[in-house]
């Protein structure tokens, strides 16, 4: 295989490279600087044992998902100064539907969210069975750890995804409709109608990173989170709301002076909201336009 045989190979299968590795990391830029590594590590293998790959796309998944299972767990290490919590940097799924449709699977917010509380072998494991339907065998040898190994780690995680997602499946337009209207509330003043669209026991979970005012800790309730939002709202009186997709669904972004300052992700269920995700650190907002 020729150089450019090989680029050519590698830009095929690039953006599920990218999604793969995004769902591991949580971070675009993290996610892109894997891709990166994985490129050079495919475009300096050996061209004899080229030949010997039967499956390049399942290949270059499982040396990307290595690779991202190293900066995730350098991030772990970073993550231990971070201010506040930590959410995942969103991701743009507008401008490009092929790309769209390559990372729509298990990229929305909240599944992210719950990916973040596997362990990093969990996360990989469930990646790499769940999302691309590789063989233990193959995952095993991915991950350096015996097949029985594998299927505990896979089990373990898809019980604990499971656990955390909604009874019921949620329908895209009633998540889009409940979106717009709490945003048309919000940006109305409505406290009460606010209130209302959110789940008694709803989580507010805000990522500032210390550069922009965001709760330390999650706000549980439906009034404590309208009145968190509310004082945010009149601390920035200038704020634009615009509506966005991003991670393949439905969000608002707020503008100020024309620039991204929060991007809020909605979890819902059973025609509520059970869960605002709010990502304000402004170094998670460069695919926010």
């Amino acid at each position: 295989m020729t150089e450019e045989e090989l680029a050519r190979e590698f830009a095929e299968h690039r953006q599920v490279l990218v999604g793969a590795a995004y769902r591991v990391v949580g971070s675009v830029s993290d996610a892109e600087d894997v891709v990166q590594e994985a490129w050079l590590r495919w475009s300096a293998i050996d061209r004899q044992a080229i030949g010997e790959i039967r499956d390049p796309r399942a290949y270059l998944i499982r040396i990307t998902t290595r690779l991202a299972l190293n900066k995730l767990r350098e991030q772990k290490a970073r993550r231990e100064q971070y201010v506040g919590p930590w959410l995942p940097e969103p991701l743009a799924t507008d401008d490009d539907p092929a790309a769209a449709v390559e990372l729509a699977d298990s990229v929305s917010m909240a599944m992210l969210v719950v990916l973040e509380t596997l362990s990093p072998l969990e996360r990989a494991t469930f990646v790499l069975r769940e999302v691309f339907d590789l063989p233990y065998d193959e995952i095993a040898d991915t991950l350096g750890r015996s097949e029985a190994a594998v299927r505990q780690l896979a089990h373990r995680a898809r019980s604990h995804v499971h656990a955390r997602q909604p009874r019921h499946a949620v329908d895209k337009a009633r998540h889009d409709e409940l979106t717009m209207r709490f945003m048309q509330a919000a940006g109305s003043g409505d406290f009460d109608q606010v209130v209302a669209l959110l789940a008694p026991e709803a989580v507010l979970i805000s990522d500032g990173g210390g550069k922009k005012r965001a709760a330390l800790r999650p706000i549980h309730g439906a009034e404590k989170i309208a009145r968190w939002l509310f004082a945010v709202l009149a601390d920035n009186p200038g704020f634009e709301i615009r509506m966005a997709s991003l991670n393949d669904e439905l969000a608002f972004v707020a503008y100020y002076d024309d620039e991204p300052d929060t991007v809020t992700f909605m979890k819902t269920s059973d025609g509520q909201i059970t869960e605002l995700y709010l990502i304000r650190n402004p170094d998670k907002l460069g695919q926010v336009h």
